[in-house]
């Protein structure tokens, strides 16, 4: 028996598909026993994982484990397991493991940790589990040895998700997984690749799969997003991919496959690659379903994203905003602010810009994000912080501050002092009260006019500072909005 544990980390109205932990299952479908424990459902995970136990004994604990709610949420939950079931080993695996493997091991209840990639090295130390070898061969494995010391495998080459079995859904109640959202009232996930092929210097996939792509192929995409129609009435999809689109051909074919299927769909891709496509192809793209694409957009300074090795220019983000708009996609476009070496006039020039697209594009849709650093594995962070340091145990990143570093809400950065943390909240509120996004398909029309009208003043003056009244506003509206939360 396999235990596999996904904790905590959205709201219930935010519920999606645990597919990590179920393509780990799926490496053991039909060949051993195994229960899968969401605490995005379960309220309770020890008293259900405890039942289990009591039941049949499990011989390892599998915690999938992102950065931010999902890892807080393991911590009390492994350490619980760790005195109550000691001979049974712990293995996280997933973003925050991945990129932390010491702070993870550095824990008395993690034992091992699988990086990156986790199908083929999870099914390898299941066998060394059971017949006692050494785990030494196992690529993408961390571990103490008999010393305590912590050892580091050679990393596994990544593979194309169509390499491995189809994920087992009907271990799982759809009703608790498809969830209503602006694309469709039944909305699924999936990831139709793993990695990224470009070495952005500020980015968390770039030590986790090694600036390496691997793509299943469109007609494996159209099968499975078929058959969670066919079977459980799935009517949208959002794409977990770093990087969703990598060739024309590829995304045509994927387009012309999905347009019988009749789902929306959201996915994530970088702009130079779709300036690339024909106008024929992204015809092709909306008509599947496509109704917005995130694209990581970063900065309006050329010389900015060259520092970020980032391979594209702030023109091309501009002419894509302008092309887009005949095909009625809607682009969301990230921006970074906070930049280490002079975060006050980043703001300004990052505001200017999102100013500028908006000219262009009004529907562009700008996501604020404020940058925080993550290891690489080549060269330094984004902005050479020399002396930072990043928590070594998970307790730490636990904290309060280290929390909000993980997740990016008001992050304590020396480069970045409150009253600046403080205008970059305010430029996002205005923002979103001035160009309410399509995405809140709960947002009544009286409150969508409300918002843009109170922030139109403040968008217009650039008055970023402390938007009290749209604040208030904000949350007036949310309190009117229909409570989904339970469906």
């Amino acid at each position: 028996m396999i235990l596999f544990f996904n904790p905590r980390a959205t709201k219930p109205k935010n519920r999606r598909y645990p597919l990590s932990v179920l393509a780990l299952a799926a490496m053991i479908e039909g060949k051993e026993e195994y229960a899968i424990i969401d605490g995005n459902i379960d309220d309770d995970p020890r008293a259900s994982i405890d039942r289990v136990m009591r039941e049949r004994a499990a011989r390892l604990l599998a915690v999938t484990v992102m950065p931010g709610p999902q890892m807080v949420a393991a911590l009390p939950v492994c350490r619980w397991f760790k005195d109550a079931y000691p001979q049974v080993p712990v293995v996280w695996g997933g973003y925050f493991p991945s990129l932390y493997p010491d702070a993870a091991l550095n824990a008395g209840y993690v034992d091992f940790v699988v990086r990156g990639q986790g199908e083929d090295t999870f099914v390898e130390l299941l066998a060394s589990l059971e017949n006692g070898r050494q785990y030494t061969g196992i690529r993408g494995l961390s571990f103490k040895d008999q010393f305590g010391l912590h050892v580091h495998n050679p990393e596994r080459p990544l593979r194309s998700p169509g390499d491995f079995p189809a994920m087992p859904y009907h271990r799982l109640d759809p009703e608790q997984y498809l969830r209503p959202t602006f694309l469709g009232s039944r909305t699924t996930v999936h990831q139709a690749s793993i990695g990224c092929p470009y070495q952005c210097n500020f980015c968390g996939v770039v030590p986790f799969s090694g600036a390496r792509e691997k793509v299943e192929p469109p007609a494996r995409t159209a099968a499975i997003l078929g058959q969670l129609r066919r079977d459980y009435g799935a009517n949208a999809v959002q794409f977990y991919d770093n990087n969703f689109f990598l060739r024309e051909d590829h995304a045509r074919e994927l387009a012309e496959r999905m347009i019988p299927l009749r789902m929306h769909w959201w996915c994530e891709t970088r702009v130079d690659a779709v300036l690339r496509f024909s106008d024929d192809t992204l015809r092709k793209i909306r008509e599947s379903g496509c109704v917005m694409i995130f694209f990581g957009v970063e900065s309006g300074s050329n010389r900015k994203l060259k520092e970020m090795k980032k391979e594209i220019t702030a023109e091309q983000s501009l002419e894509l905003a302008a092309r887009i708009r005949q095909f009625d996609i809607v682009p969301e476009f990230s921006l970074i602010f906070g930049d280490p070496r002079d975060s006050e006039s980043d703001f300004h020039e990052t505001v200017a810009f999102a100013r500028r697209v908006k000219r262009i594009n009004p529907d562009v849709e700008i996501v604020v994000q404020t940058y925080v650093p993550v290891p690489q594995r080549r060269g330094q962070m984004y902005g050479n912080l020399d002396g930072f340091e990043f928590p070594t145990t998970p307790e730490e990143w636990a904290t309060e501050r280290w929390f909000n570093f993980a997740i990016r809400k008001d992050p304590e950065l020396r480069w970045l002092p409150p009253e600046l943390r403080r205008k970059i909240q305010g430029f996002e509120t205005v923002m979103n009260a001035r160009w309410p996004t399509v995405q809140d398909w709960r947002l009544p029309a009286w409150g969508r006019w409300m918002l843009k009208g109170l922030g139109s003043w403040r968008y217009a003056l650039g008055a970023f500072d402390n938007p009290f009244e749209l604040r208030w506003a904000q949350k007036l509206v949310r309190l009117r909005q229909p409570r989904l939360e339970s469906l």
